[in-house]
This record gives C-alpha cells, structure tokens and sequence, in this order.
C-alpha cells in the first residue's frame, strides 16, 4: 500500500505546488489537503492549474492516521497546531514554515528534534528522522552557494550576497510589494542586512566550518517576475578557480539535484524543477559564486517532497523529473 499524505495549510502557492508533485507522484496518495479558510470548496478553485488532474475538495478537518504530514501554514503557525492537534508518534512530519528550523527551536515533544532540511548537508540525517524542517527559499539558494567552502574551512573573509527573487516569494495574499502596478517593470531591496534567513545560513554554515564568524551581507531584492531566486555571492580565498570547482564537484557529487556548470547559469534553467545550479569565476581575490533555484520548488515544496523521499526510503527524485521552463 502507497504511503498516505496529508497537507495542512492547503490554500497557498507553495501547497498548490506541492498538491501537483504529489497527485503526480509514482509512491504516494493524497488523503487530504486541509484549509481552514477553503474547507469544502473544490481544491481546484484555488488551484485552477489542478483542473482534470484533482477531484477532491478541501477537507474540513484533519486526519492524523496518515504517513506523512506536510506542514504549509504561515511562519509561527506550525508550532501551535501540533500542540492543538497532538499526532501519532509514528506520524513523520514536514514543515515549509521556520518554525522549527534554528536549532533553539528544534525541540518538538518526547527529547525529538526537528532535523534541517536539506540533503545536500544533512542527507542521512534525513534518512533517519520523523520530523525535518524545511530550509528557507533564499537559505536553500545561498548555503548551497557557501557550504562547499565551509566544508574545507575556507570562509575566512566577509561575504557578501545580492538575492533576487520572484513575486511569489511573498505569498498568495496580496500585499503592496506584490501588487502587479507597482512589481511589473520595477526592482527593488527589502529588508538589507537583516534579512530573516540569516541565521540558518550562518548555523548551517557552522556546521561544516564551526570557528566561522565572519560578517555574512545579504541584500535581498525583489524581481519583476513571479518565480525563482538568483543568488551572486562572494568572498576573498586564497584558492584558485580551478582547485574552487574540484571543491564544488567533489561536495555535490552525489547530489541529485545541484549541479556545477562549466557555463554561466541564468534563472531559466531552473525554473519549474528541483534543481539548484551553480557556477564560480576567480576575480581578482574573491571568488564569485553564482547560485539559482525555483522559490517554490528546491526553495520549498520541491525540497519538502525530497525529503519526503528520504524519510520513505523511496528514489530520492521520485515526482521530481520535471524540466525547466527554458521558453
């Protein structure tokens, strides 16, 4: 029997994407998506990209007797519904939300502990746990641009990072950032120097290379188009590009999904997969590394599916095949 599914917060893009992986998905069965805004309403009214591929409705209520629980609710609201809605101990739980992800906040109930999401650092960890959190769209797209670095202690200099993401990187309500008048045509930075991600990304970081205090510089930006995250990151090294690229090749060699091209990389190439696709250039003294990933994919719902793979002990890129959107 395929293992049961069940998603709570379903009105949202990062559900809707994860819906349409999961109802496409060779290993698993939807047994409900819960909304307490849209219960009883066709899912396919919020999703209309569902449309012929999902029949069921929104449920009403939450089913714990399920395999596997996704989490998609807003930030702060993940925590509160698994007190209000105590789970089977055996239930394996995904959360998209932070609620759990720095490691002060990582405690769930029994000495358990939520496991950082992603499996380019943590992949048997993964393997082995009930419960991960699922790493930050901008976090994802930068520690996969510095975690090889960390890894051989060469983050010794200040980094600095320009982020640039998609509308959708703010959510399906409307807000004034994402309202098509002011976001067509226009760019602009929010939250410069202190952005919420950064202190996964530093705790990730010092997992790998634990003496690391360096100043990390994020400026985050929003893009005149709805989907993906384009990250150009750079420090001083004393290494060269080449012994750089033997570094990134070797870290990311049993990766499924982040690949080191030979190439300069665009956003394009990424855009509707679960990939995550790097490149580096030797300026000068610094190392620039350029990091892109679709926000709601390998930045959330694609990632979360991943380690579902993991936690089932199924093919890591099961539901995950898909092609960018490159035209």
């Amino acid at each position: 029997m395929k293992p049961n599914i069940g998603i709570v917060g379903g009105g949202g893009y990062a559900a809707g994407e994860l819906i349409r992986l999961l109802v496409n998905h060779p290993g698993v069965t939807i047994e409900f998506v819960y909304s307490r805004s849209q219960g009883g309403k066709p899912i396919t009214s919020v999703h209309q990209d569902l449309v012929g591929k999902v029949e069921m409705d929104f449920a009403e209520s939450v089913n714990p007797e399920v395999d596997v629980i996704f989490l998609c609710m807003g930030h702060g609201n993940s925590r509160s519904f698994l007190e209000d809605n105590p789970l089977p101990d055996d239930t394996k739980i995904i959360d998209i939300s932070r609620d759990f992800r720095l490691s002060k906040d990582a405690e769930y109930k029994d000495g358990k502990r939520f496991v950082y999401g992603l499996p380019e650092l943590n992949h048997e960890k993964i393997k082995t746990t009930d419960l991960v959190a699922n790493p930050g769209c901008y976090a994802s797209a930068i520690e996969l641009a510095l975690l090889p670095l960390a890894s051989e202690q060469q983050l010794k200099q200040d980094i600095h990072v320009q982020a640039i993401t998609g509308s959708t990187g703010a959510g399906r309500k409307p807000s004034k950032s994402s309202h098509f008048s002011r976001r067509d045509g226009n760019i602009s930075i929010y939250k410069a120097l202190n952005h919420q991600h950064e202190g996964e990304i530093k705790e990730s970081i010092r997992s790998l290379q634990n003496d690391f205090d360096q100043k990390l510089n994020i400026i985050p930006m929003r893009g005149n188009y709805t989907r993906g995250i384009f990250v150009t990151a750079y420090t001083k090294t004393d290494l060269e590009e080449k012994q750089a690229i033997e570094l990134y090749n070797d870290f990311y060699s049993d990766a499924q999904f982040t690949y080191v091209s030979s190439d300069r990389i665009h956003l394009k190439q990424v855009v509707n997969t679960n990939r995550c696709m790097l490149d580096l250039q030797k300026l000068g003294d610094n190392l620039l590394i350029t990091s892109t990933i679709d926000n709601l994919l390998k930045g959330a719902s694609g990632q979360a599916v991943q380690n579902m793979n993991l936690m089932l002990g199924l093919c890591e890129d099961a539901g995950l095949q898909l092609k960018a959107s490159y035209f």
